[in-house]
């Protein structure tokens, strides 16, 4: 059995040397969990302060989307002409005074020293869906102009010796008011300077393309309440959801547990899953007697701190893929 023999050695032999019994291939390790967790119009101080303490304890980088005009006292509040509309016209009002506007500034400029995101959510809170480029262009000229001499126009001082080139090197986000883009803003983001948009809504988590040089996020549809009908992961849009918009605060506490279920749902499925970055927006506004916040804490007590999970900006990851690919070029 000349034939036998040669199998019978050749396996004597490999397992002598150990090649029949080789581990298989290492499946390649996951991604860590990205959380990306975003304010609009930033207006309230307590809530800056509220956001950063949440960001210390948990370890979180935010992004927050601010709106101009709240740089802008009643005194100052026509240095902002809006498209189509007369100066001086904002559709959530302006600061309350010069003092605000101080106080907000230095919330700023503690966020960002924190390592925070600043953004951009254009000026008065106009629906820019049937804007032209040149309306866009416009608007965030005026927000540029407004940010970075929001020291001079309202008479504070003294102005930050950095502060001119923050306001116009580190703004490279941008979220449009409610969630109202149109062609024309694809158009004037890359002509304006800015790296990413946070406007867009999908069906679930997705991977952001980048489009003639624009990162394009997506808040997620996520399932939530009884029968799990899907829902933009905002707090505006739960609000809306729980209560026609209107406040019920006895039921505060049944919406916070529905809104932190929801998130936690929609973290488990893509932590166990492909990990997906999963996107979170906010308001400063305390709907519902604080239920969104109050979910929003306690969910990113858990989900932040945890090894494999990251809370970012949309700068930072913007950055980090930047980075990846430029080594992968090199």
């Amino acid at each position: 059995m000349p034939r036998l023999s040669r199998v019978v050695a050749f396996s004597i032999a490999a397992l002598a040397t150990g090649t029949a019994c080789a581990d298989p291939p290492a499946a390649p390790a996951k991604p860590k969990q990205i959380v990306i967790i975003s304010f609009d119009s930033a207006r309230d101080i307590s809530q800056w302060q509220r956001s950063r303490a949440l960001a210390r304890r948990t370890g979180a980088h935010f992004t927050y989307f601010v709106s101009c005009v709240f740089l802008l006292s009643p005194q100052t509040r026509k240095e902002y002409t809006a498209p189509g509309k007369t100066e001086g016209k904002s559709n959530i009002g302006f600061a309350a005074s010069k003092q605000e506007v101080a106080e907000r500034l230095e919330q700023i400029n503690l966020a960002a020293s924190g390592g925070h995101d600043i953004g951009s959510h254009g000026c008065g809170h106009f629906d820019g869906k049937d804007w032209s480029k040149a309306d866009w262009l416009s608007e965030f000229g005026s927000f540029k102009h407004i940010l970075e001499n929001a020291y001079s126009i309202n008479g504070i001082a003294p102005e930050p010796k950095d502060w001119r080139d923050f306001a116009r090197k580190s703004v490279v986000g941008f979220r449009a008011p409610y969630l109202s883009a149109n062609k024309a803003l694809y158009e004037a983001l890359p002509a304006a300077g800015f790296l990413l948009d946070a406007s867009g809504v999908s069906r679930g988590p997705v991977e952001p393309p980048t489009v003639n040089g624009i990162t394009r996020f997506s808040l997620p549809q996520i399932p939530e309440g009884p029968r799990s009908r899907r829902v933009i992961a905002m707090d505006y849009n739960l609000y809306v959801r729980h209560s026609g918009g209107f406040e019920r605060p006895s039921m505060a506490e049944e919406f916070a547990d529905r809104t932190y279920n929801a998130f936690r749902a929609a973290f488990d499925a893509q932590y166990q899953g492909k990990r997906i970055p999963l996107e979170l927006g906010f308001h400063f506004t305390l709907m519902n007697d604080g239920a969104y916040w109050n979910a929003l804490e306690r969910f990113a007590g858990e989900v932040c701190v945890m090894k494999q999970v990251e809370c970012i900006s949309f700068h930072d990851y913007v950055s980090r893929r930047g980075e990846r690919h430029a080594a992968v070029g090199g």
